[in-house]
């Protein structure tokens, strides 16, 4: 899903699956498979973060977007005053729309990221989120970096009907939201989005008040889609967006899961606060026409949170 979110949920227009077996026609094999992503995306961030705490690091290779999105979209580095933005590493592009063009000249649809590519077939896989990290999730396990990672399972069965219920009202009454009042050109519109937002963070809170993570004792694939919406929260969707009537650290549960998450490996270590706070503000130029990027605010992930205590 792009940055620049509709005010629906997008759905990729990429829908081919990846399988351990080769039987959708798309083998998970290593080298094989290449991820576009941008740091400041949260849906990117969604597969950066399944990669490495699945330990495929070392199987799919990734180019990162700088980190300003202009006219003509998500643009490759690298870029000689930030850290992070790559070449295009598969085929020297300049834009990320070429690779979309090079697979389909004709196509029309939004130039998104995460963009899951097959080099050998030289075409992309998949460019939904939500799809690609539960492939990540199953059917690269014989490639996992270590017996822990292969062990991990975010979909696992038994919670599969809790985990779709989360997934499906938070992914509209929250992260899309957060979009959708930031982007309103008028009060209804903003009214509507924000009083969502906020419905949405405080049936959130109950949940958290009871239970260490969404679905109970252990992380999910919930609690990492979730988490890239947080961790966005009190950076950017307080100011840029307006969604302040309270802050993620108003929250007593949800800003102790949130620490507990930043601190467990893979989710901090993946969270690029830079390229998060520099890509909304001077990207968004109908927002902020300046392109100032604020200067706060601090925020300390390193407080004990306690909840691996109290649960």
């Amino acid at each position: 899903m792009a940055l620049m979110a509709a005010a629906t949920v997008h759905v990729g227009a990429f829908r081919n699956w990846i399988t351990a077996d080769g039987s959708s026609g798309f083998k998970a094999e290593a080298g094989r498979y290449h991820l576009y992503v941008s740091f400041a995306c949260p849906y990117a961030h969604r597969t950066l973060l399944t990669r490495r705490i699945k330990g495929l690091e070392h199987v799919i290779s990734i180019d990162v977007m700088d980190i300003v999105k202009g006219d003509e979209g998500w643009k490759f580095g690298p870029n000689p005053n930030v850290e992070g933005p790559t070449s295009d590493s598969v085929h020297g592009f300049s834009f990320l729309r070429e690779v979309y063009f090079k697979v389909d000249p004709n196509y029309s649809g939004r130039f998104t990221v995460p963009v899951l590519y097959d080099k050998v077939t030289g075409t992309i896989v998949n460019n939904e989120s939500a799809e690609i990290i539960r492939m990540l999730n199953t059917e690269f396990n014989e490639f996992c970096a270590t017996p822990e990672a292969k062990a991990l399972d975010l979909y696992p069965t038994d919670l599969r009907d809790t985990i779709n219920e989360l997934n499906e009202w938070i992914a509209y009454g929250l992260s899309s939201a957060v979009y959708r009042a930031g982007f309103a050109t008028a009060q209804d519109a903003y009214d509507k989005a924000v009083k969502e937002v906020f419905e949405s963070l405080d049936r959130i809170e109950g949940i958290l008040s009871t239970q260490r993570y969404l679905t109970g004792a252990s992380i999910t694939e919930a609690d990492v889609r979730l988490y890239t919406t947080l961790v966005r929260f009190d950076p950017v969707y307080v100011g840029h967006f307006k969604c302040n009537k309270k802050r993620i650290v108003d929250y007593p549960n949800i800003w102790g899961y949130l620490r507990d998450l930043y601190n467990t490996p893979g989710f901090g270590s993946t969270t690029n606060h830079y390229h998060i706070n520099h890509h909304y503000q001077e990207s968004h130029l109908h927002i902020n026409p300046h392109g100032i990027v604020s200067i706060g605010p601090e925020i300390n992930y390193s407080i004990p949170h306690g909840r691996d205590k109290k649960f």
